[in-house]
């Protein structure tokens, strides 16, 4: 029953979101599709303002040119200096777990090509997003203010420290694995704030989500094993 109401929301985005993308609208509705799928073999009922979030957001403007055509694949693509942009599920799943809501403020460490930013502008208040790698950062800045999306910052930077004076935040995302969790994020969650991260060794990477609750009190819950990259810090190797 969850995924039927699911899948019907999903068809109610479809019609109700307008078209921006022309040709690659069809594929971008079956990336949806796919997602749901994918949701479902997990137990998942997405919440449909992320369903339409990833209905809208057009993921082929934040891949190279020449990845184009395969822009609405649901698997992770490469976007340049050894990074890629996350499997569409992984997204979709990754700002479900955050349950933001409008008006919320939201930190993202590792901002990629914007995409990941660009869906959870759709729901949230503000966007925070730190990369480190100064020509992606610098390149998705540019390109989240060309489409529109004023209501995230971004910057470049070591997304371990967090952006402390811009918080605290009622959701932290993170899509680069660190060893452990770190500290200062934990401090910069919100009371009643959630933060989604993956976090382990190589061979042993868990996608965590860390509470914290009205009175402060953090809790962690292990969702699924996961493969990201690790979590580059300024002055390591």
């Amino acid at each position: 029953m969850r995924l039927s109401i699911t899948l019907i929301a999903f068809l109610f985005f479809c019609l109700a979101v307008p078209s921006q993308g022309g040709e690659f609208d069809a594929a971008r509705h079956r990336m949806v599709e796919e997602v749901l799928l994918d949701a479902a073999e997990t137990s998942t009922a997405l919440r449909p303002d992320v369903i339409a979030a990833m209905n809208k957001v057009e993921r082929h403007r934040f891949v190279p040119d020449a990845l184009a055509s395969v822009a609405y694949l649901n698997r992770p693509l490469p976007i340049g200096y050894g990074q890629t942009i996350s499997q569409p599920f992984i997204v979709a799943l990754m700002t479900d777990l955050m349950q933001v809501k409008p008006g919320d403020r939201v930190l993202e460490i590792g901002t990629g090509s914007g995409y990941q930013a660009a869906v959870l502008a759709e729901i949230a208040g503000s966007v925070y997003s730190i990369e480190i790698v100064a020509p992606l950062g610098e390149q998705a800045g540019e390109r989240l203010k060309s489409l529109g999306y004023r209501n995230v910052k971004t910057k470049v930077g070591d997304g371990y420290y967090g952006w402390p004076d811009k918080g605290p935040f009622d959701a932290i995302i993170v899509t680069s694995a660190p060893d452990l969790i770190p500290p200062p994020l934990i401090e910069q969650l919100a009371p009643g704030g959630r933060m989604v991260i993956p976090a382990g060794l190589p061979d042993s990477q868990k996608l965590m989500l860390v509470t914290r609750n009205a009175a402060g009190k953090l809790a962690t819950t292990e969702v699924l094993e996961v493969a990201f990259s690790q979590l580059q810090r300024a002055g390591h190797a």
